[in-house]
């Protein structure tokens, strides 16, 4: 199935609860969204604030960038003042929170050499790979993805995603992929819950190429705030821990991360900690992802 061409679709549909005062003692929320995103409205500081409030150690600050033009990210912002925005915030908070200067690149293969060259000229502190939906795509609409799902199967209606997802795995570009099967999203309110043990066929090559390539798995936790049963990737029916995130782990991937991807204040370090107990319960004694060429671990103790 051939993707729609036009703007892009990563809004969620905020559904979260206010944060609480208490602590999230977590080391690290890798998928930060600012206002410099242009579905975002946090500056940078707040998120700060909030992360040396409730003891999060470290923020990757991964504010979108698209490739297609027309798309929402595709001249929202110049890379300089996002580097300087984060170079600055990084001092100001002196450590306290860490601050990293990363992107969520909206991946398309007919735009990956010039994501590739991007990337060559202008380091990140750290870099994920996403696919997104484009706005003009039949799902993207309540009114016209209930007619156009009816001509499709589960499986051909997604079937686009997943090339794209594969694509960017194989393209070594990306420290790790983002919501590795966000588009569950879509699927599940038109054809039932997406369920990875009815699913692993598809899941399985995608998880290989991950253990293959060397990128983190993500672990993403807004899944966990919208109307779906757990993270992305899936948990599947053996949830603790999603079974792609176990999977990933038997299959031999040493690397995943842990991000919140937060567009709004409220959203900030929400479910991470069962982000977090997903990852443990997967089997993984600690975060471990590349920023940008150098590897990272981070004990989970």
């Amino acid at each position: 199935m051939a993707r729609t061409a036009g703007p892009l679709l990563y809004a969620w549909s905020m559904v979260d609860p206010e944060p609480g005062a208490d602590a999230l003692d977590l080391p690290l929320d890798a998928h930060l969204h600012t206002d410099l995103s242009p579905d975002a409205n946090v500056p940078l500081d707040a998120y700060a604030a909030l992360a040396r409030t409730r003891n999060v150690a470290e923020l990757a600050i991964t504010d979108h960038l698209d490739f297609q033009p027309g798309a929402p990210a595709y001249a929202f912002t110049d890379y300089d003042r996002r580097l300087r925005t984060v170079r600055e915030a990084g001092e100001r908070w002196d450590g306290r929170p860490a601050i990293r200067f990363g992107v969520e690149i909206t991946y398309e293969r007919r735009h990956e050499a010039a994501i590739r060259e991007h990337l060559r000229r202008l380091p990140y502190d750290y870099v994920i790979g996403s696919v997104h939906l484009a706005r003009d795509h039949p799902l993207a609409s309540p009114s016209t993805a209930a007619a156009w799902a009816a001509t499709q199967t589960v499986h051909t209606a997604s079937a686009w995603y997943w090339q794209e997802v594969t694509d960017a795995i194989h393209s070594g570009l990306f420290d790790t992929i983002g919501h590795l099967d966000v588009i569950k999203r879509w699927l599940a309110p038109l054809y039932g819950p997406f369920d990875y043990e009815a699913n692993a066929a598809v899941y399985e090559p995608l998880l290989v190429a991950l253990v293959e390539s060397g990128a983190a798995l993500e672990v993403n936790s807004s899944g966990l705030r919208a109307e779906l049963p757990g993270p992305y990737p899936h948990p599947g029916q053996t949830y603790p821990p999603p079974a792609a995130v176990a999977r990933f782990h038997a299959l031999g991937g040493q690397r995943g991360v842990a991000g919140s991807d937060a567009h709004r204040l409220h959203s900030f370090g929400a479910a991470l900690d069962q982000a977090y107990a997903a990852i443990r319960a997967a089997g993984f004694e600690r975060l471990a992802f590349r920023r940008g060429a150098r590897p990272v671990t981070i004990d989970l103790a």
